[in-house]
């Protein structure tokens, strides 16, 4: 069976398939400079047999994979970038590989690499039993800026495809029916005019004065949008030394809410804000759109069947030396914590599991209707093909996202059990796509009837070109 055809060959390779994990987290690169990273997934997936594009939509580190012909076109997506100031070791307490420099605090490195080994299971399958279709693999950069997929979707990368799935590294094996936030990302820098701050004051204008005011009447502007948005800002460059009044200042806002239209409305109100502060601080400013992305469409028919082949595949069991890790590691989350985390995930019963260390139930989504707090380029490509992102348990209950506890269980075992168990799952539920057309048929007109009153329209000017390297 195409099925079996797909497992024996990620069981038979699981060495290799680890090995490309572990070399994406020692990399651990960042957004859009993940060369390393890409060029290693890419250059597996050609020596499999698939047709390689590297450099689409105008970003050196993306690129698509493509095996077989004609339909069901069916997709698969890996990540791989790695986030700022989480280089961590695969032990269970704090140390850093190298002191500030990044890390897989999200689990890229197993994203990526899960995706990569489902596609070229799928092939296997394809190849020995003749099936007829087409599967892709689409290597995304840059998730954690959201410029990636965005850039991707807006240049027509994903057209064509009929279905896509992808992994992500998490505290539970669930396939979630929550949505998330769309965004916008969006940098202002101001100028003024520099003097002595004591000698002559009165001769400067501070940039500085400006994005601080802009701050301040963002913070007075929360109580006057919805509940659920959120607003979040860093000041990048406020000025270098105190007795020179700071010609220049920027900062960099990230605009959330739970609807496109949303975010659109206080965009433009957080535009005005920036408007208002150059009246009292008597600067100018410039506005660089950086990026923006749509909430998440979820798609119950995929849903249930990656539910159904978790189940049937079964979650990883784990080894005493395995349980001792991450006893150890959970000494560095206090119980308090842990518990509004369970709290947090809206999970019935949820603190039922405040004494359980790792996860291996497979439970039935509970989050449907749900709003996550955080945003993902996925949202993108959900509003335009059926879509799912589905979750395996790589760390111990509790465990922060984008932390040092997350990124030392992406480098041992506890994460490579997570990523063998994600790519069966991916690999067996892209071939039921394939050759079950009822289930496809199921998943489009679901995803019709939530688009239905609302179209898709990229959140991205049409002349923006993606940044060549990272914002930092």
């Amino acid at each position: 069976m195409p099925r079996q055809k797909a497992l024996e060959w990620i069981s038979t390779n699981q060495a290799r398939i680890i090995e490309i994990s572990k070399e994406i987290w020692n990399y651990a690169e960042l957004a859009l400079r993940e060369f390393k990273s890409s060029a290693l997934l890419a250059d597996e997936l050609e020596r499999a047999g698939f047709s390689v594009q590297r450099g689409v939509a105008g970003m050196p580190t993306a690129f698509t994979a493509v095996y077989g012909s004609g339909e069901p076109v069916l997709g698969i997506m890996g990540e791989y970038d790695a986030l700022p100031g989480l280089s961590q070791k695969a032990v269970a307490y704090r140390e850093p590989e190298r002191e500030g420099a990044p890390g897989h605090g999200c689990g890229h490195n197993i994203h990526g690499t899960s995706g990569m080994a489902a596609a070229i299971a799928v092939k296997q399958a394809i190849e020995g039993k003749r099936l007829h279709g087409t599967v892709k693999y689409f290597g995304c950069p840059a998730e954690e800026t959201l410029t990636g997929k965005v850039f991707m979707v807006r240049d027509g990368v994903f057209g064509g495809v009929q279905a896509l799935l992808s992994h992500h590294p998490a505290q539970v094996n669930v396939t979630p029916m929550r949505s998330s936030n769309a965004m916008n990302s969006v940098r202002f820098h101001f100028h003024g005019r520099a003097s002595h701050a004591a000698v002559s004051p009165t001769d400067g204008r501070g940039a500085s004065d400006a994005a601080e005011l802009m701050n301040v009447a963002a913070n007075y502007m929360r109580e006057h949008i919805v509940q659920e948005a959120r607003i979040h800002y860093v000041v990048e460059d406020g000025g270098h030394e105190p007795n020179v009044i700071p010609p220049y200042a920027r900062s960099w806002y990230y605009v959330r809410a739970p609807q496109r239209d949303q975010v659109e409305y206080i965009y433009k109100w957080v535009l005005d804000l920036a408007k208002g502060a150059d009246l009292m601080a008597q600067t100018t400013h410039e506005v660089e759109f950086l990026s923006g992305c749509y909430n998440t469409l979820p798609n119950r028919c995929l849903c249930e069947l990656v539910t159904g082949n978790m189940r049937s595949i079964g979650a990883p069991s784990y080894s005493e030396e395995e349980l001792r890790f991450a006893a150890e590691l959970a000494r560095s989350i206090p119980v308090q914590q842990k518990r509004e985390w369970l709290r947090r995930s809206g999970r019935p019963n949820g603190e039922s599991l405040l004494n359980t260390l790792i996860d291996t139930s497979i439970p039935d989504p509970w989050d449907e209707g749900h709003k996550g707090g955080g945003s993902t380029d996925v949202g993108d490509v959900s509003w335009n093909a059926p879509t799912l992102e589905f979750l395996t348990a790589t760390g111990i209950l509790g465990t922060p996202g984008h932390s040092w506890q997350f990124a030392a269980q992406s480098g041992m075992s506890i994460g490579h059990k997570s990523l063998l168990f994600a790519a069966q799952t991916m690999a067996v539920s892209i071939l039921d796509l394939m050759t079950r057309p009822e289930l496809l048929s199921a998943a489009k007109a679901e995803f019709l009837e939530r688009t239905r009153d609302n179209a898709y329209r990229s959140p991205l000017p049409a002349d923006l070109q993606p940044p060549v390297y990272s914002p930092r």
